[in-house]
């Protein structure tokens, strides 16, 4: 089992980190991390070989791992489920498997079926929500085709949250990681998030309890507020 080490308490490279979406406060949210600890590291100078962030999902730590940074989260393992009565209906495909943890994960036959979704976005918060006594959002994965640079290729739904479709997302991965690390007996995998027009490349490596999640972040914009 992995026991993270990171920055303690008093060290000037630990950090309160909150998440916002449009309508409320979410207890992890993987790709602001990443986002966060990107500025601090390359915008704002902080030299320090990690950082830490004290949040509602515990202590999370992000490091530099070559030319991407890896954060350090819990794995959220989820338990496989009767799929839901509706939920083929809401997602406009019939699933082979169906999971819940944080979220609800339907598991699909094609890479092509993710892809090509589109959603009863209301029916899902519903079947959602009353299958995991949650906010209502959906993971939707399937096993990549053969050839493509990656191991599965998802998408990830959140009504619940106020975000119709999320372009990538790291808590999805903390239970995607341990199931197709399972399915595909090896710990390191490669995962597309297929928003349309704009995905997401992220690497997850199983770690016992912990998923650590790979990425790069660049800056596209800044502004200067006058007060």
């Amino acid at each position: 089992m992995r026991r993270p080490h990171w920055p303690s308490t008093l060290s000037p490279a630990r950090f309160g980190l909150r998440w916002m979406t449009p309508t409320m406060e979410v207890p992890l949210c993987g790709h602001a991390t990443l986002a966060s600890a990107h500025t601090l590291f390359d915008e704002l100078g902080v030299e320090a070989p990690a950082l830490a962030f004290d949040t509602q999902s515990g202590a999370l730590g992000v490091r530099r791992a070559g030319g991407r940074l890896e954060m350090d989260f819990p794995a959220d393992r989820p338990r496989r489920i009767e799929a839901p009565a509706g939920l083929a209906e809401a997602l406009g495909a019939q699933p082979v498997e169906v999971w819940a943890g944080r979220f609800l994960v339907a598991v699909l036959t094609h890479e092509d079926e993710v892809r090509g979704l589109k959603p009863d976005l209301a029916a899902l918060q519903s079947i959602s929500s009353a299958a995991t006594q949650g906010l209502g959002n959906v993971g939707v994965a399937a096993l990549a085709a053969p050839g493509g640079g990656y191991d599965v290729v998802d998408r990830f739904f959140a009504p619940g949250s106020g975000i119709p479709e999320d372009p990538a997302t790291g808590g999805l991965h903390c239970s995607l990681g341990p199931l197709f690390a399972d399915k595909l007996g090896k710990p390191l995998l490669r995962f597309y998030q297929a928003y349309p027009d704009r995905g997401g490349d992220i690497e997850a490596e199983v770690a016992g309890d912990r998923v650590l999640l790979r990425g790069q972040a660049v800056t596209v914009a800044e502004s200067r507020l006058r007060l």
